[in-house]
């Protein structure tokens, strides 16, 4: 993984080295002299960063701990879309109004209220008093938040540019999220990994009982218990049990984590002029 951060690092220097030399470059870096510009790439970095780890890993939640069947969980995050789509026109009006600031600002804090309540569930229970309220909150916020980013991000260079401006924001929207999941991923497993060993060591396991488990245990929460030794039930449920509190553990760490970029992301809006 460090090698590959190297890499990566040493790459983007080329780029930009090379990108400052071009007659006609792919990434004009003088649009980063606008301080609004680079301030809506940022906003735009920490909460798509955030997005990205919700909708990746929500899923697993839903169907690998709340046993969801796969259309359900689909069918768990649709409201927001909905949302979205149902507030894109009246969130797009919203910097005509009042501007860019309070809707940069307000919008993404909206939102890291939706990421810190999907930390909020445990195992089982209702849809609509667990994961429901995060979506819409989640959803709600990101609606206030996307047509008044793109507005500040079109209107922050030249017509000539806007092109490219859109292209570049398109692209860190993107990006975000998929350093977020291997940053995050990260975390969650070695935070799985630490509380799951933990609570194995109450369970009365045979020690080729505890090896079989412990090979599975990279699967985090899709650990497959049918495949082991023969042990008893009530040791196979609190099995079962170990490794759903220690991934729901692991979950509410990443998902925290999440609500605390989005709002650094609020202020980032909020110093956006």
């Amino acid at each position: 993984m460090l090698g590959a951060l190297a890499i990566g690092a040493v790459a983007l220097v080329l780029l930009l080295v090379v990108e400052r030399r071009a007659r006609n470059p792919m990434l004009p870096l003088d649009l980063f002299r606008s301080r609004t510009f680079t301030l809506a790439n940022l906003l735009t970095l920490l909460l798509y960063a955030a997005l990205g780890v919700v909708l990746f890993l929500v899923p697993m939640n839903l169907i690998q701990v709340q046993r969801y069947s796969a259309t359900a969980a689909g069918a768990a995050l649709l409201p927001f879309p909905v949302i979205m789509f149902v507030l894109s026109r009246w969130s797009g009006g919203l910097v005509a109004r009042i501007g860019t600031r309070v809707p940069l600002t307000v919008g993404p804090a909206i939102a890291a209220l939706g990421l810190a309540l999907y930390a909020r569930p445990g195992i089982g229970g209702s849809y609509w008093t667990t994961f429901f309220p995060a979506v819409v909150v989640l959803g709600f916020g990101m609606a206030i938040t996307v047509a008044p980013l793109t507005t500040t991000v079109m209107g922050a260079v030249e017509r000539g540019h806007a092109g490219v401006a859109s292209g570049i924001n398109n692209a860190v929207a993107r990006v975000a999220g998929l350093v977020a999941i291997a940053v995050f991923g990260v975390v969650l497993v070695h935070t799985f990994d630490a509380r799951v060993r933990s609570r194995l060591d109450r369970v009365a396991l045979t020690p080729s009982a505890r090896t079989a488990i412990e090979r599975e245990l990279p699967k985090m929460a899709g650990v497959d218990l049918s495949s082991l030794p023969s042990i008893e039930a009530a040791q196979r449920e609190a099995v079962r049990e170990a490794v759903d509190d220690a991934f729901l553990s692991a979950f509410r760490v990443v998902m925290l984590g999440a609500a605390a970029l989005a709002l650094a992301a609020a202020a980032v809006g909020s110093a956006i002029r």
